[in-house]
């Protein structure tokens, strides 16, 4: 929750500083000792980041809620938008794809230990690694990717920008799991109703099976940054990423002349 919070922020080449906590917790009915392992946790995330945790507000909530208002600079001349991806930029990925999905099977004791530490690392992982090295090499946009899924962000991304994208399906990453969990009709509501919203925007080709489609437009927590990047830095970019241990740096597409906010989705 802590490394979803600070996304944003990345994804826009900003540098956070600090945080307030935000939890709602049903104080009267659980321990409080999960509490203080909930925020020993965002705190642990905060010190990695190297932001300060300067207070915080509270609620009781029968549904437990942890997150972060996070506060940073950027240089205005140096603000990274969605916005200004341009025509021949090929599109990197910096995380795998299928954590709503994962966390859906989680939620229903389909998960095995092993897959649940996975997925967890891979949420727990901050984009700081990936956002310096976007700022050191430069983008022409970016996006994180969190709720409204890949597609979604990348049809924001499009449309803001004024052109088209295309991604290849076989060059995205996904955490190998999902494609078992998916085949079992396992999916969120969200990334469902992702796939629903996006039916004007996307043209599949006839080879991208429905459940490839879940998979692309599965919705994310704390995913990875999409960077719109020329065609001339994308060798010195994808370098300086696996240079630095992110996850993993994926070249799946590019940006392309065509409608605006408008995917195209090849096999």
């Amino acid at each position: 929750a802590a490394a979803n919070s600070l996304i944003d922020a990345y994804a826009m080449g900003g540098r956070p500083l600090s945080v307030l906590n935000i939890v709602c917790f049903p104080a009267y009915t659980s321990s409080l000792e999960t509490l203080g392992e909930i925020l020993r946790g965002g705190s642990d995330k905060a010190a990695e980041a190297g932001v300060a945790i300067i207070g915080g507000h509270t609620l009781d909530d029968p549904e437990p809620k942890y997150g972060l208002a996070v506060t940073g600079v950027v240089h205005p001349d140096k603000i990274i938008t969605n916005a200004g991806a341009q025509v021949g930029d090929e599109l990197i990925l910096t995380k795998p794809l299928g954590m709503g999905i994962m966390t859906t099977a989680l939620k229903r004791d389909l998960l095995s230990e092993d897959h649940t530490q996975e997925i967890m690392h891979i949420m727990a992982t901050l984009n700081q690694a990936a956002a310096e090295v976007m700022i050191e090499a430069g983008v022409n946009a970016c996006t994180d990717i969190t709720g409204f899924g890949l597609l979604g962000h990348l049809h924001e991304m499009a449309l803001a920008s004024r052109v088209g994208a295309r991604v290849y399906l076989d060059r995205v990453p996904v955490v190998p799991e999902t494609w078992k969990l998916v085949r079992e009709d396992i999916a969120p509501g969200g990334t469902r109703r992702n796939l629903s919203w996006l039916s004007h925007a996307v043209l599949w080709d006839p080879q991208i099976s429905g459940e490839a489609q879940l998979v692309l437009c599965d919705a994310q927590t704390s995913g990875g940054l999409l960077m719109a990047v020329s065609r001339d830095r994308t060798g010195r970019m994808m370098e300086a990423l696996t240079s630095a241990g992110v996850i993993c740096a994926t070249k799946i597409g590019e940006i392309v002349e065509g409608q605006a906010g408008q995917i195209q989705v090849l096999p």
